[in-house]
């Protein structure tokens, strides 16, 4: 049996590995445990967006807009190589929402959340608008604004690490059995043995509900599972912008720059039932993402043009909404009385956006039943590994990266620095041709980034490697996959 830890955390989603290492960091002994790989679930399968939520305001959701707007900037400044600002262009389409509303709605957008960086909105004519170019004529008339995209799995992976550097110790691929109270601490059973800890976080995303059937605790929410469905296609169009688009059924559409080479589109809101463990796009949300970009591009795309789907289950707390699109995105947490022995905190919902806001409201919560986390709040304005550099200046890195290593064009740079920021070094190291870098998978990766990834950031698996550490599934073949297969071990 393992030494006592003062807090174990179950789930390694966002919600977890952000609490994970905001209790690290003030001193607590964490365990996290992950019953797959990191961000395997629901937190890999965003619209990978840093945002207030432009569409929550129609639902009256102004405290969880504030704060999701609030996040973005400090998001931002600590992790500025995986987070970055981009313009969204949002046409006005006749007999959808009026521009009275877009104009008030993004008024309040632009104030409500402490905005200091991001340049506001503004009006454009489309036909004049770099934007306008790859829309269809009925558009005359747009808005664009501000929000910020992130790398989703590598937000979590890189809470996860900082939680290590912190003394944490995370375990992947460690499902956690059954857990039960033992006089003052959590007894819990695993794969990997057994754990004890001085308090417990159910940070199960959609399985918050099947966590505590597992250590036969009461749930004081009922949570609602949606799932949110994305499709990448080749690129749509060739600048900076991406696109909010209105549709007749009331919900909105993104279409987002991705990867250089591609466009992706979502996300659908549909009720979710059955199994957890694989979760796609069906056949219909599929048709519907393309048929909601038909409505807007002057090129056409079919199901036969998606080159990569993917799909996440939303844990929302269940709030009588009738349409899956008006459940709240908003988040509870609950934390069981003094008297019921070793503390069990749940979380219930939550989003990408607002995940160190939670994980600070929750370790705040712990830190009045655990002396342990007794050190200040300190996540606002510390980087996440590989952050530490101001924030714009990510190019700037890219560059210097193809200083020290001249073989690197500029694509790979620029991804380089964008996943790993100021800790491209600790797997590139002095190489001055791709020779020093082992093995060339294809696409750009090598070697030593897979094995950088095995070491330092918990990949097992290809798919760990290709669609959620990179996204370099989008590049490799057949062949070069299976290579990557045999050198992994299979």
């Amino acid at each position: 049996m393992d030494d006592l830890f003062d807090l174990a955390v179950i789930g390694g989603g966002v919600n977890g590995a952000g609490i994970a290492r905001d209790a690290a960091g003030r001193g607590a002994k964490v365990l996290l445990l992950e019953a797959g790989d990191l961000a395997g679930r629901t937190s890999s399968a965003s619209t990978k967006l840093i945002h207030g939520g432009l569409r929550y305001l129609e639902h009256y959701e102004f405290a969880l807009v504030r704060e999701a707007l609030g996040e973005r900037e400090r998001l931002w400044r600590i992790a500025p190589h995986i987070v970055r600002p981009m313009r969204f262009v949002l046409p006005h389409v006749e007999g959808l929402r009026p521009v009275w509303m877009l104009r008030l709605g993004l008024w309040l957008y632009d104030h409500i959340g402490g905005r200091k960086l991001l340049p506001k909105t503004r009006t454009v004519r489309l036909a004049k608008h770099e934007a306008g170019s790859p829309l269809s004529n009925d558009h005359a008339t747009g808005f664009e604004y501000s929000d910020c995209w992130v790398d989703d799995a590598r937000l979590v992976v890189l809470n996860a690490m900082d939680a290590a550097e912190h003394g944490a110790r995370v375990l992947t691929r460690t499902p956690m059995s059954a857990a039960r109270r033992e006089n003052d601490h959590w007894l819990i059973e695993t794969s990997a043995g057994q754990f004890r800890a001085s308090a417990m976080v159910n940070a199960g995303g959609p399985a918050v509900l099947e966590v505590l059937g597992r250590i036969g605790e009461p749930a004081d929410y009922a949570m609602r599972l949606v799932r949110g469905s994305h499709i990448v296609v080749p690129k749509l169009f060739d600048h900076a912008y991406a696109y909010i688009f209105q549709l007749p059924d009331g919900r909105v559409c993104f279409a987002i720059p991705y990867e250089r080479d591609f466009t992706l589109i979502g996300t659908t809101d549909a009720e979710h039932e059955g199994t957890l463990d694989r979760v796609g796009a069906s056949r219909e949300e599929i048709e519907y993402l393309c048929e909601a970009a038909n409505r807007y591009f002057a090129r056409t795309i079919s199901p036969a043009d998606v080159v990569w789907s993917y799909a996440g289950v939303r844990p929302l707390v269940d709030d009588g909404s009738g349409k899956p699109e008006e459940a709240t995105r908003g988040y509870r947490l609950d934390l069981t009385e003094k008297g019921e022995g070793a503390p069990l905190l749940s979380v219930y919902g939550g989003k990408i956006t607002t995940y160190r806001h939670l994980a600070e409201e929750a370790v705040d919560m712990l830190a009045e039943r655990l002396p342990a986390l007794s050190g200040p709040a300190w996540t606002t304005s510390s980087p996440l590994p590989g952050g530490d550099f101001a924030v714009g200046e990510v190019e700037a890195l890219a560059a210097d990266l193809r200083h020290d290593h001249p073989f690197l064009d500029e694509a790979d740079a620029l991804r380089i620095a964008r996943g790993y920021g100021t800790r491209a070094g600790d797997w590139l190291g002095m190489a001055t041709n791709r020779e020093e870098l082992g093995r060339d998978f294809g696409g750009g990766l090598s070697q030593a980034e897979v094995d950088y990834l095995r070491r330092m950031e918990w990949a097992k698996s290809v798919d760990d490697i290709l669609w959620r550490r990179t996204k370099l599934g989008l590049r490799l073949d057949g062949a070069q996959r299976a290579a990557l297969t045999d050198y992994m071990g299979g």
